[in-house]
Formats: structure tokens, C-alpha cells, sequence
């Protein structure tokens, strides 16, 4: 048997290297060895994030994209490369990892653009004045005590870009730690019928400014970081002049697609073709000014026309974009995540720090906040819950933050731990501060255990 697994394996490696060691050593890669490569790997991501999203479904009771986050850390250098160095250095040599992340931020892109389908705004207008004060917690406190631990951090070799001033590195920290997984919290909360609970009104609005207000911190991080004063009020200014002309202007010329997806009954290909158009152009005009990509994808979702026009989309492009193009972005996310540099005390108890003062500033900061305007405990502390999960989102900002250049491969596994944790704690967590209750008294009905949350 070990004989026949080494000729496989043998053979395997011919495939994927068929000019031998010195040509990959030069990067000699052909566009029949990319195509070899990408397939494979393809095959792989998918197989391996439907299992152990699955395994996490059915075993944890964590949402399907829970056991995909952890699937990307399972194929990357943390434990596939860990415990088979050749096999992971095969199937993902460094060579082709271009082509995979060009993949991933489609993915990322395009999920982004169903989140900002998606985003009620009527949830801003029914809690807005004690969201505005969850929200308010919720971002202060992250910020206060990013300021507090990032001079230390920034002191640390390899954490932060070397020569990145204080205040960017605090900035960015800031916006990890207050991040929320607003997908995640919507769909906990509509799929455990609280959408129109003081609960669920109250969190979903605050966990929106919450984002909102993150991913302004990045734009302006990004702006700023390495670029120059001109480049960034390039940035800046042209990102505030987008999204005012498509917030103003925006919708009402895109409304006659909605009016156009209604009048047939359904989504023409020439309407999906022109809508996937409109969504390349835009996510090619953030990146183009010095934002990033997911910003266009995500302003221009937001602005589509809804009823049935969202559900025609999300019908034809939400399945390829979730179950093909975002494991690719966990995948990649998973590649660059190297758990063994944090390899002395000093790493690991600043690991520990950081999570703990993620779940600190989040978690308690929120709970505070919703006793301030009201709530009741269990309330608060369910609210608490859901805004601590940071999920995918965390992974975007992070993934940027490296690929900028911000930050560096020890922290980005640092925060690749933290968002993990804390996105595993959101269910339990929530269920049994607040779920187990409002069962028994009849507030919300029986749980079905297979949230397929982001």
C-alpha cells in the first residue's frame, strides 16, 4: 500500500512539475502549468471547505462559512504545510498563488456586492438613535484601547511595517477591533425571526454603522499609508465624490433595471451581463484612486435597485460566488496565515492580548451601551454576542492590511486567530445568553442548528 501511495504520489508530482525541479526553482511556470495547478487546487479548496464546513455544521453548530474560515487555515502553512511540507508546496507552490488571489478578490468583490444587495436601510431609520449609541460603544472602546496596546505592538519586529507612524498602526488595529460580521449578525438574527425585535432592529443597525465606520478608518489608512498627501486626497476625495454621486444619482439611474427585471418577471442575461459590467467598472475605480476594490463592489450593491431584482441576482450569482469564488479567498487568506511565528512567550502572550482585548472592547463595550438605552440584560447581552463576531469581514480588512503592506505575516495570523475565535463564540454565545430564553418563553422558535451565516 505505501509503495503504491508513493508511485501515485511520485506521478503527481510529475503532473504538477512536469520540467523538473530547476525550472520551478527559476519560476519558469508555463500557462499549461497555471492551468494544471489552478484546477487542482480548485478542487481541493472546494472539497476540503464543504467537509469541514460540514464537520463544523454538524458537530459545533457554527454556520457553514465558519468551517470554511477554518478550512483555509487547515490547507495553509499552519497545518497541511506543517505536516506535509512536500504535498502543500506541490499543490500550492508560491509561483501560482497570483493567479489564485486574483480569483479570491472576485470572490470577496462579489460577495461584498450581495452584502450591499442586501443592507436594509430602513434598519437606520427604526433604532437609529440607540443603535447610534451601541454603534457609538462599540467603536470608541476599540479605538481607545487599539491606542492603548499598538505603541507596544508597533515596537515588536515584524508586527507593523517597519517605519509605519503610530497613529496608522493604531488606526488600522482600531477598525480590526471594531469590526462586526454584519452578514453573520443578519442572518443569525432573520433566521431566528428577530428581525423586527428591539434585539434585532437595535444590532442590526449598530452593527451597520460599525462597519461603516471601520471601513472609513481603512480608507483613510490606506489613503495615508506610504502614498503621499497628494495621493491620498486622490483617494479620499475621490472616494467621497463616488459614493455622494451614486448615493444622489446613482440609484435613480439604475432603477430602470429593477423596473426592466420587473416588467419581464425575471433577470434577462442582458441585464445580469450589464450588472456585472456596472460591478467590475466600480470595484475597478476604488482600486484605481488608492481604496480597494470590495468598496466599489460594495457602494454599487447597495445602490441596485431591491425586490425583485435582488432575488433574480442573488438567484443567478450569489451560488457560483459562495460556494466556487469565496473558498478560494478563505484558501488564500489560509496561505498566508503562519501560525508557527508566533513561536516564543512573548508572541503568544501578545496573541492572547489582542483576543482578549478584541472581546473586551467589543463585547463589553456593547452590552454597556444597550443597558444605557434600556434593554434588558438578556437583550444586552445578546446584542453584546453578535456584534463581538467579526467573520469574513475581519479576514478583508486584514488580507488588505497585508497586502499593503501594513502589517505584517505574524500579526495577520494574530488577527486571522482572533476573528476565528471570536465568529466560533457568536452562535454559543448568543444562544446561551439569550437564546435558551427567549425559546422557553416563546419569543423565538425552535433552533435549527444550520445557520449558513457570514
Amino acid at each position: 500500500m505505501m509503495d503504491l501511495l508513493t508511485g501515485a504520489w511520485a506521478a503527481l508530482t510529475d503532473i504538477l512539475n512536469p520540467h523538473g525541479p530547476a525550472v520551478t526553482a527559476a519560476k519558469s511556470y508555463t500557462p499549461s502549468d497555471f492551468s494544471i495547478h489552478f484546477f487542482l487546487q480548485l478542487a481541493i479548496i472546494i472539497a476540503t471547505c464543504r467537509v469541514v464546513g460540514w464537520l463544523g455544521q454538524k458537530l459545533l453548530k457554527q454556520p457553514q462559512v465558519v468551517g470554511e474560515m477554518i478550512a483555509g487555515v487547515v490547507l495553509g502553512p499552519s497545518l497541511l504545510g506543517l505536516a506535509f511540507p512536500d504535498i502543500q508546496n506541490a499543490i500550492f507552490p508560491q509561483e501560482t498563488r497570483n493567479v489564485l488571489y486574483v480569483g479570491a478578490q472576485l470572490g470577496v468583490g462579489l460577495y461584498m456586492f450581495m452584502v450591499g444587495l442586501t443592507l436594509r436601510l430602513d434598519h437606520f431609520q427604526s433604532k437609529a438613535r440607540s443603535a447610534a449609541t451601541v454603534s457609538a460603544a462599540g467603536i470608541l472602546a476599540p479605538f481607545l484601547l487599539a491606542a492603548l496596546i499598538t505603541p507596544m505592538l508597533v515596537e515588536v519586529p515584524g508586527l507593523f511595517a517597519a517605519g509605519i507612524s503610530q497613529a496608522s498602526a493604531t488606526l488600522f488595529m482600531g477598525a480590526c477591533i471594531a469590526l462586526t460580521a454584519f452578514p453573520m449578525l443578519a442572518r443569525i438574527i432573520n433566521e431566528n425571526g428577530l428581525a423586527d425585535s428591539s434585539l434585532g432592529t437595535l444590532a442590526l443597525t449598530a452593527g451597520a454603522f460599525d462597519d461603516a465606520a471601520s471601513w472609513c478608518v481603512l480608507a483613510v489608512v490606506l489613503a495615508t499609508f506610504g502614498a503621499g498627501a497628494g495621493v491620498a486626497v486622490i483617494a479620499i476625495g475621490g472616494a467621497i465624490l463616488y459614493a455622494a454621486f451614486m448615493l444622489l444619482v446613482g440609484r435613480r439611474l439604475l432603477a430602470p433595471l429593477g423596473r426592466a427585471v420587473e416588467a419581464r418577471g425575471e433577470m434577462s442575461m442582458t441585464i445580469l451581463a450589464v450588472t456585472i459590467l456596472l460591478f467590475c467598472l466600480s470595484a475597478f475605480l476604488m482600486d484605481a484612486i488608492g481604496i480597494h476594490a470590495i468598496f466599489g463592489g460594495f457602494l454599487m450593491g447597495v445602490c441596485m435597485p431591491r425586490g425583485l431584482f435582488v432575488e433574480e441576482l442573488k438567484q443567478k450569482v450569489e451560488p457560483i460566488a459562495v460556494v466556487l469564488l469565496l473558498p478560494m479567498f478563505f484558501t488564500y487568506s489560509g496561505l498566508n496565515t503562519r501560525m508557527d511565528m508566533v513561536n516564543s512567550v512573548e508572541l503568544l502572550l501578545i496573541a492572547i492580548a489582542v483576543l482578549a482585548v478584541s472581546i473586551l472592547a467589543k463585547f463589553g463595550a456593547c452590552y454597556a451601551a444597550a443597558r444605557l438605552t434600556g434593554e434588558d440584560n438578556a437583550t444586552a447581552l445578546g446584542i453584546g454576542a453578535l456584534m463581538n463576531s467579526r467573520g469574513l469581514m475581519e479576514l478583508i480588512i486584514i488580507n488588505i492590511g497585508l497586502q499593503k503592506g501594513i502589517i505584517g505575516p505574524t500579526l495577520f495570523s494574530m488577527l486571522v486567530l482572533m476573528a476565528i475565535v471570536t465568529t466560533v463564540m457568536a452562535t454559543p454565545l448568543f444562544e446561551a445568553v439569550y437564546g435558551r430564553k427567549a425559546r422557553a418563553s416563546g419569543v423565538l422558535g425552535p433552533r435549527d442548528g444550520t445557520l449558513a451565516a457570514a
